[in-house]
């Protein structure tokens, strides 16, 4: 009964002249399919809010009309459903395209204001121009300015269609340029404003693709520099080739999968599963490489090609038993609600806050690695080892106990890594695959055991990969940088920031 009272509710709410128009516009819903166009369009055309569910209810078919020829909305079985066709439709698409830009809800106006642009007509003018005005979100008022040049386009006179163009060549979107095209094929004499426009719009798309491209390559780079830091570390003190170093990077994503799965019944502690997975996963990954470093590793010192040969067998025993262990199939890490989403940046440029924490978390794993390299016990006795590791033995210090402290250290950081990738790659048993090599290429081209070579090389080879996919494709980007970076060698062999040590000649 209440639902049935809504017409009469939001006519009495109404003042006098309103009100006749709105009675007048609303008689016409009951009729036939010419009358309900028009009464459609008046009602649209009012931009009156009360006629914004009464409309929808026709679109959706929960409008009824009585016995005397007036329309409520359906209540059970009474009344028969009124019907409309294509025309009516059509018509109901403008008219709530125009009410919507009332609406307080903010998704209600952008997808008004998205409606509008689709019907592209003068009439739209005045009602967007007075809804710009008062709009206040910037992603509906880049829609509605949209939609409003569109609507200028269609307009007879030529200065409105100027304005129009204008507009576009500001907005500077795809879109825009798409509009801009047709228009030049509608319009000849007004070729040279909307080549003018175009031209605009083309230096803006370049500017924002440049800056993509950027970003994503400064995303790969830091992926690039978490994998290939500890990498660094542990090849410019001990000259070890460890080619188990991937499965390190796995085992601290499986790290982060099991404090998720044991935090999830944990309501005030789930929240917080991934940052309390990065000092797991350096606490688990560090002890699984002092224990590779006391059983083999410091059997083999001097013997490069063994110890290559024994790491990537110890890579191969640890991938089996994670897959006998977890299954071989992928494994779910779900990001907090912090790190979902896209940020749009000014310019129309979106990146995803995923892919940005993972760059800021590199570059504070990077911090945290120089400052204990350069302002702690470990780090002076470290960098003792690397310059010579005799003196530095006379001195006192335990070049041993430096050695397996240095490979839990990297072996640390490559754990941490494993959890930022488990926020953009699958967790399987073969994810560090796909990083050993990228590794590599990173610690040898930025010159072995420097951190600052390594920072600059991954995100020079992040780059560089991105700039070439688009015309390459992603697998001759990739070869085409191998290559690169061995011709590269060929003229620096000790790479950008040569360091001295037992990994390179003095």
């Amino acid at each position: 009964m209440l639902r049935s009272l809504l017409v009469l509710l939001l006519l009495l709410a109404a003042p006098a002249r309103a009100q006749d128009a709105f009675t007048d516009a609303l008689r016409g819903l009951g009729g036939n399919f010419q009358s309900q166009a028009e009464a459609v369009e008046k009602l649209g055309a009012l931009g009156d809010p009360r006629a914004l569910p009464l409309l929808q209810a026709l679109a959706e078919g929960r409008l009824v009309k009585t016995a005397d020829g007036t329309v409520q909305l359906r209540e059970g079985d009474a009344g028969e459903p009124v019907r409309i066709n294509n025309r009516v439709r059509v018509a109901l698409r403008g008219a709530l395209g125009r009410l919507q830009l009332l609406s307080p809800v903010e998704a209600e106006r952008a997808a008004a204001a998205d409606g509008l642009f689709r019907s592209r007509s003068p009439e739209n003018i005045p009602l967007l121009e007075d809804a710009l005005g008062r709009e206040s979100s910037p992603a509906v008022r880049e829609r509605m300015a949209l939609a409003l040049a569109a609507s200028r386009l269609a307009a007879p006179q030529e200065g409105v269609k100027r304005q129009g163009i204008l507009v576009l060549a500001e907005g500077g979107s795809a879109v825009a340029r798409g509009l801009l095209l047709e228009a030049r094929a509608a319009h000849p004499a007004l070729a040279p404003e909307i080549d003018a426009a175009i031209a605009a719009i083309d230096r803006r798309l370049m500017l924002k693709t440049a800056a993509e491209t950027a970003f994503q390559g400064l995303s790969l780079g830091s992926v690039l520099l978490l994998a290939a830091l500890g990498l660094a570390v542990t090849f410019g003190v001990m000259g070890v080739i460890n080619m188990a170093h991937g499965e390190m990077v796995m085992l601290g994503a499986y790290t982060t999968v099991m404090v998720q799965e044991a935090l999830r019944g944990i309501p005030a502690l789930a929240p917080l599963s991934l940052p309390l997975s990065v000092p797991a996963a350096f606490l688990v990954t560090a002890a699984v490489g002092v224990a590779l470093e006391r059983g083999l590793i410091r059997h083999l010192y001097g013997r490069p090609l063994e110890t290559l040969l024994m790491t990537f067998g110890v890579g191969m025993i640890i991938q089996q038993a994670v897959r006998l262990i977890f299954g071989a199939q992928n494994r779910e890490v779900l990001s907090p609600a912090w790190m979902q989403g896209t940020l749009s940046l000014p310019g129309g440029i979106e990146i995803t806050q995923n892919r940005l924490w993972i760059i800021l978390f590199a570059l504070a794993v990077l911090g945290i690695t120089i400052a204990a390299i350069r302002f702690t016990r470990f780090g002076l006795e470290m960098r003792a080892v690397v310059q010579n590791r005799r003196i530095a033995a006379t001195m006192g210090i335990r070049t041993g106990r430096v050695d397996a402290m240095t490979f839990a250290f990297g072996s640390g950081i490559a754990g941490m890594a494993g959890v930022a990738v488990s926020q953009i790659d699958n967790v399987s048993p073969n994810l560090g695959t796909g990083y050993i090599i990228d590794s590599f290429m990173v610690v040898v081209f930025g010159g072995v055991g420097s951190l600052a070579g390594t920072m600059i090389g991954a995100f020079t080879l992040g780059i560089v990969n991105k700039m070439l996919e688009p015309w390459a494709g992603a697998v001759l980007a990739k070869i085409a940088v191998l290559v690169g970076i061995m011709l590269f060698i060929q003229r620096r062999p000790k790479g950008l920031f040569a360091l001295k040590g037992r990994a390179a000649e003095p």
